[in-house]
């Protein structure tokens, strides 16, 4: 199975993908967390997103392209779970390009639904070890009492007006995908609000009773 999980910055892509790796087994791609530790390491590549992720803007799509065909061809193209990709028109049609060639196209895009205002609740109280890129929520999902405190923190662009900013970008640049997929029938809206236990089960719901017709 090939899934792409959708929504605005904090609906909770992150935290349902590590759900679907553990109950599943699809690998989880995250661009985003491929993204930080290749600026926590110092690559090249890592050093060239880090100007656009300190300012709150979408990484050029070229330098998530190359991290996210590696870990696709990785997967063998197969059993794989996309948190957060793609991002815009561009990478869209890039990865419908590049799944077809390969003849493994998606199954279906899950658009997670969450309001602005819980959105700016939960990423405020969002924090991120920096060791592992692993995310925590001080309320629903605290940190291990045996990691380090020093690495758990809070990204600036987890603080309100970062998020904001987040949120204006996101519909200016990522929403129109809404329409993309929808005119391929791809698009699953999926109620993004309540435990996470809830929100994975509606989500395995609207996969198993979609994908199979597909």
């Amino acid at each position: 199975m090939r899934i792409a999980l959708f929504g605005a910055p904090g609906v909770g892509k992150g935290s349902q993908a590590a759900l679907l790796n553990k109950n599943q087994g699809l690998a989880h791609i995250s661009t985003g967390v491929m993204l930080r530790t290749a600026i926590r390491k110092g690559t090249p590549v890592g050093l060239e997103a880090r100007q656009y992720m300190e300012a709150s803007q979408l990484v050029p799509g070229v330098i998530v392209r190359v991290l996210a065909e590696k870990a696709i061809t990785d997967q063998n193209f197969d059993q794989f779970v996309l948190d957060g990709y793609p991002r815009t028109i561009e990478q869209a049609l890039w990865l419908t390009e590049f799944l077809t060639e390969k003849h493994a196209r998606l199954h279906c895009v899950v658009n997670l639904i969450v309001s602005d205002e819980l959105i700016v609740r939960r990423l405020s109280q969002r924090r991120v070890n920096i060791d592992t890129g692993e995310n925590y929520h001080l309320k629903f999902k605290p940190p291990p009492e045996n990691v380090d405190p020093k690495l758990i923190i809070q990204r600036d662009d987890d603080k309100p007006e970062a998020i904001q900013k987040r949120l204006d970008v996101y519909r200016e640049e990522t929403h129109p995908l809404v329409d993309f997929y929808q005119k391929r029938n791809l698009m699953i809206e999926v109620d993004g609000q309540g435990s996470f236990e809830d929100i994975h089960a509606r989500i395995i719901e609207a996969v198993y009773s979609f994908a199979p017709s597909q």
